[in-house]
């Protein structure tokens, strides 16, 4: 069981290897916090690491046994899960001799022995409400971010639907193609024995950004889009510059960003490499192997197995084991075999899927 601190009590951490100072502690802020104590620095951050705490803030003698107050704030700090809990330091050391260091190394505030209640009270409610704006503040700018990053991946699926239905092709290919590659780039992220690292978070942006694969045919005149049959060698010519413009579409949405944006970043490897194959005989660069982008590898075959198994204007679908088929032979030459490993894996998955949602 996590003890942590609820909505109504704040939990503080008391670290000092002298019994009577933590006694004295807990008497002064018992009152208003719950408490817990550590004898030491090993303690504190055994309870630390074991999740068997999580406290609002710490309050940490530096002389110490073994290991002193500076050691511990410096494995405080070196974990994720505490590194921003308010450290303040308990000592009976020149303040002056000490401040910097502690300073520099995170701590937020110095209290001298012997103790005054009124003073520890103070300087602990006032880094609390820091601590608690902090966390509050934090929470909603992640919030905000999240609704920017949802409006933006939505508009973008708009656009990605607006290509689909200009082309007369269902608009569910769109999401088609979002929960296949979900699926092909989680048995990747799951089964490292395939040799495709891929994190779980690389799952979800992967799939998210899938949808825009094609978003350069935007920019495909209706002649060579539309035509309702085979493309000439030039009107195909004039239909593969569409990874290219979608490439720019994305560097254009990339433009005035101040850091990187994993999403929009795999947004543009999908949309200019998807048609890249394993072999360098792709295109637009005709790059091979593994420089072209794992996520632009992963798409390629969920978009030809889509393509293979649904209704297009100048085809009839086939069947999913006609597809299969296809798809291992293109193993290594036109896909990573690795990809088509995974593929192999789910593809009943993919049969189910399929099968639920081809016709809608």
């Amino acid at each position: 069981m996590v003890l942590e601190n609820t909505q109504t009590r704040d939990m503080i951490l008391i670290v000092d290897d002298i019994e009577i100072n933590r006694i004295v502690l807990e008497e002064i802020l018992n009152e208003t916090y719950d408490t817990i104590s550590a004898e030491n620095g090993e303690a504190a951050i055994s309870l630390l690491k074991s999740g068997e705490i999580l406290p609002s803030m710490i309050l940490l003698d530096i002389m110490m046994p073994e290991m002193d107050g500076y050691e511990t704030l410096e494995l405080i700090k070196k974990n994720p899960k505490t590194e921003h809990i308010p450290v303040i330091f308990i000592t009976a050391e020149d303040a002056k001799l000490n401040e910097a260091k502690g300073l520099s190394l995170g701590a937020v505030d110095f209290v001298s022995k012997p103790f005054s209640a009124e003073i520890i009270k103070a300087r602990v409610a006032t880094h609390l409400r820091l601590y608690h704006y902090s966390v509050k503040l934090e929470k909603m700018v992640q919030q905000k971010v999240n609704e920017l990053l949802s409006s933006k991946e939505k508009m973008l699926e708009i656009m990605a639907d607006i290509i689909e239905y200009r082309s007369f092709e269902s608009g569910s290919h769109v999401k088609r193609t979002r929960d296949l590659t979900y699926i092909l780039a989680k048995c990747l992220c799951e089964n490292a024995k395939l040799d495709r690292a891929i994190s779980e978070s690389e799952v979800s942006i992967v799939a998210k950004a899938a949808p825009l694969h094609d978003i350069g045919k935007i920019s495909i005149p209706d002649n060579v889009l539309l035509k309702n049959g085979k493309l000439t060698q030039d009107e195909y010519t004039v239909m593969k510059t569409h990874a290219m413009l979608g490439g720019e579409m994305v560097k254009l949405m990339m433009r005035d960003l101040t850091e990187n944006d994993a999403y929009l970043e795999c947004c543009y490897d999908i949309t200019v490499y998807h048609h890249e194959r394993w072999d360098g005989n792709g295109y637009p660069k005709g790059i091979a192997g593994e420089s072209i982008p794992l996520s632009a590898r992963i798409l390629s075959l969920v978009d030809v197995y889509d393509a293979l198994t649904t209704d297009r204007v100048y085809k009839e679908a086939m069947s999913h084991e006609e597809a299969v088929g296809i798809i291992k032979e293109g193993a290594g030459t036109q896909f990573d075999a690795k990809v088509v490993e995974a593929f192999l894996l789910v593809k009943d998955e993919f049969k189910k899927y399929i099968n639920q949602h081809a016709k809608s």
